[in-house]
């Protein structure tokens, strides 16, 4: 997680030209500071906007080619190990194709898991146009809501910057727990 401080120096210091490739990175961070220096005057609001849903549009392309290109050149025992065979793939292929704009939408609403949606959906070939039109409908009201929270309380955010990291890890960790407690219930080994 990038750190706060250096982060509001490095957007207020130079502007939109630096808050795209830092909300590639770290998008949710960015966006709160984005709102706040906006409402400081230091950037423009709808240019800021316009650059922080670019920004989540391309990392999280780098995220679907990850999956689309990455997981057939790992080598056969490493997917095995992680429980990528065949016949799981082809399975999250199928969900894919029936749940697909659902579940991009829902990984990239609750944050956590939206890496792991992303990557998946890569993996399972997830049509590049249907990807980006689902992605680009979560990324709008998911960047106005973090923009708002900075806009908002964006003069507290060194004091939160802690509980929020501990807030993505609890949220993380429910959502292993769910994970878990589905692959048990359908009958699938968790490797």
């Amino acid at each position: 997680m990038a750190d706060v401080a250096s982060t509001i120096s490095a957007i207020g210091a130079q502007g939109l030209p630096v808050l795209v490739p830092m909300a590639i990175v770290e998008g949710p961070i960015v966006t709160i500071v984005a709102g706040w220096l906006a409402k400081l005057g230091l950037i423009p609001v709808w240019g800021a906007i316009a650059a922080l849903v670019i920004a989540d549009l391309i990392g999280d392309s780098i995220l679907y080619l990850i999956g689309r290109r990455g997981v057939a050149r790992l080598p056969e025992r490493w997917r095995r190990r992680l429980g990528l065979t065949d016949a799981r793939l082809a399975q999250v292929a199928e969900h894919f194709r029936r749940h697909g704009p659902r579940t991009l939408v829902l990984g990239k609403l609750t944050h956590t898991a939206g890496a792991l949606v992303l990557v998946t959906a890569g993996s399972a070939r997830m049509p590049v146009l249907p990807f980006l039109w689902w992605n680009l409908l979560a990324t709008i009201p998911k960047t106005a809501v973090f923009f708002l929270i900075g806009w908002l309380f964006g003069a507290a955010l060194p004091d939160v910057e802690n509980a929020l990291f501990w807030a993505a890890i609890l949220l993380l960790g429910g959502f292993a727990f769910a994970l878990y407690r589905m692959t048990r219930s359908a009958g699938m080994p968790a490797e």
